[in-house]
């Protein structure tokens, strides 16, 4: 959302829902949530169309036959190219809130299988928008809000960006965890992480899903070819068209067998599982679970974990898995374990957590950073300055790269100076002085990690070193950046005492000399 036309277009999106009687917060994102999903489910499909007639495939088009109601008789179904954004955005007001209403609406619920989690999770979805002007106002502006996404012509996280933007609206906005971690913070980790198509990926408090959707970004560019990819807005290659992905097989596990998230707020749940399908992930597997709780055991499933869990409370002794080894009710710790747990042997996480993990003395605290060393390879501590998570949070957190089952020799840290925006509540992007937009330490970190062993950094002056596992060991496991940096302290020539006294009498004695004359002068 660094886009100030966008910014401007949601403020009059939220102000419209405001002022027309959508006034809880929550409500209002959901209603716009909905139709964002609208808008994109004919946006999705008018380019699968065009991608297949490219790659001259065959594409059965979503809107494509007859539409029916539960229990409706043969004769009483609507053509669906009726139920397309761009079809009933023309019609007039009434026209098009009675069909929104009556059929629309109905038509996304029933978009995923029986008994599929999307299928499950938006039963209880409502329609609640009150009246035509609000719904054609809001149509409106959401058409706005695309004309310049369209001129921005990347693969963003469109509505996870904008649902982050509303959510700063909300005097609620940032508490229980409940914000998402910037895009470009989520590309650099899946970059780190390099999930590959096979791969069973997980998060295990997915939010809108933004980790899933990014790996899947990042398997899909893996099978397109150079010519149809491009640099989005944070420097990353990215392309969608998957044009070398021709295997239906492979198809059918991206889609199915490949994404899952765990989340304990239904709000979230439902935008996560419209998020991936918006994108193109037909069967994604989000789903209500409290992946702490001891009702979830999932043990050694998935191949990838990447994760923001929340860290921010803590929970009831009674309500904790009984298989954590962590004597402990945070939830920074309790994550950790689950992460560890979840994984495959040979499978890898990248999890963000707050920096007092890697150096907290308790008995907790010890206990999780040695499951990390002594059952893990910990292959990376990257530090991220306080200000990457604000205006939610000014909580300074850093990035575990760890594979289980691994062996720790050494682990690489890094301190991120800058991210690419500035650091405070506003987080604008940063330039240089020839005006180019400047990535901060985003991409140095995907490099210096990928030729981390080839480079062997041990001077500890640096931004990056490695340290052996033996020194972790000998100090409690501390992972802590500055424990293990060394200072350097430039050397200072102060001038001798004498110098000092004898410039001191000078002075002295221009100013009596002064003195006298201005005296003289009276």
């Amino acid at each position: 959302m660094d886009n100030q036309e966008i910014k401007s277009k949601v403020n009059e999106l939220w102000g419209k829902f405001w002022s027309g009687g959508l006034t809880n917060p929550i409500d209002a994102i959901q209603q716009i949530t909905y139709l964002l999903f609208m808008k994109q489910l004919d946006e999705n499909d008018q380019k699968r169309q065009g991608d297949a007639e490219f790659l001259a495939m065959e594409y059965k088009s979503i809107f494509q036959g007859k539409f029916y109601l539960p229990g409706e008789e043969e004769d009483k179904g609507i053509e669906r190219e009726e139920l397309r954004w761009k079809n009933f955005s023309r019609k007039p007001s009434e026209e098009m809130y009675q069909l929104v209403q009556a059929r629309v609406f109905p038509f996304i619920k029933n978009l995923g299988e029986t008994d599929s989690p999307f299928a499950k999770h938006m039963d209880n979805a409502v329609f609640i928008i009150p009246k035509p002007s609000l719904l054609t106002e809001a149509v409106k502006k959401i058409n706005e809000i695309y004309e310049v996404l369209h001129a921005q012509d990347r693969f963003v996280d469109a509505q996870g960006d904008i649902y982050e933007y509303l959510l700063q609206q909300l005097s609620t906005s940032g508490k229980n965890g409940q914000f998402r971690t910037p895009t470009h913070i989520i590309e650099m980790l899946v970059e780190l992480v390099k999930p590959q198509l096979g791969n069973k990926i997980a998060d295990p408090a997915c939010g809108t899903a933004g980790f899933l959707l990014a790996a899947y970004q990042y398997i899909l560019t893996q099978f397109t070819s150079s010519k149809h990819k491009v640099l989005d807005n944070y420097g990353f290659t990215r392309g969608t068209l998957a044009d070398k992905l021709v295997d239906d097989t492979s198809k059918e596990v991206l889609n199915r067998k490949t994404f899952y998230g765990f989340d304990i707020d239904q709000n979230m749940i439902r935008i996560g599982l419209m998020n991936l399908m918006m994108h193109g992930i037909e069967h994604p597997n989000i789903d209500y679970t409290d992946t702490l709780s001891k009702f979830y055991n999932e043990d050694n499933e998935y191949h990838i974990v990447l994760a923001n869990p929340p860290f921010t409370g803590s929970l009831d002794k009674a309500e904790i898995n009984e298989s954590f080894t962590t004597d402990t009710k945070k939830t920074e710790l309790l994550f950790l374990e689950r992460i560890y747990k979840m994984l495959r042997m040979g499978g890898t996480a990248g999890v963000i957590i707050p920096q007092g993990v890697l150096f907290g003395s308790g008995k907790a605290f010890q206990n999780i950073r040695s499951i990390l060393i002594d059952k893990c390879e910990l292959k990376a501590v990257i530090n991220l300055p306080s200000g990457v998570f604000k205006p939610y949070a000014g909580v300074a957190t850093a990035i575990l790269i760890f594979t289980k089952g691994g062996e720790t020799e050494r682990v690489w840290f890094y301190n991120m100076e800058h991210d690419g925006k500035t650091l405070d509540d506003k987080r604008n992007d940063r330039f240089d002085k020839e005006g180019n937009r400047d990535y901060g330490d985003i991409h140095k970190i995907i490099q210096h990690y990928n030729n981390r062993e080839q480079e062997n950094p041990i001077d500890r002056t640096q931004r990056y070193f490695f340290v052996p596992k033996q020194e972790l060991m000998d100090m409690g496991y501390e992972l802590s950046f500055n424990r293990y940096r060394e200072e350097v302290y430039d050397p200072i020539d102060y001038r001798s005492t004498t110098d000092i006294m004898a410039d001191l009498k000078q002075k002295q004695k221009q100013i009596a000399n002064l003195i006298d004359e201005l005296e003289n002068m009276l």
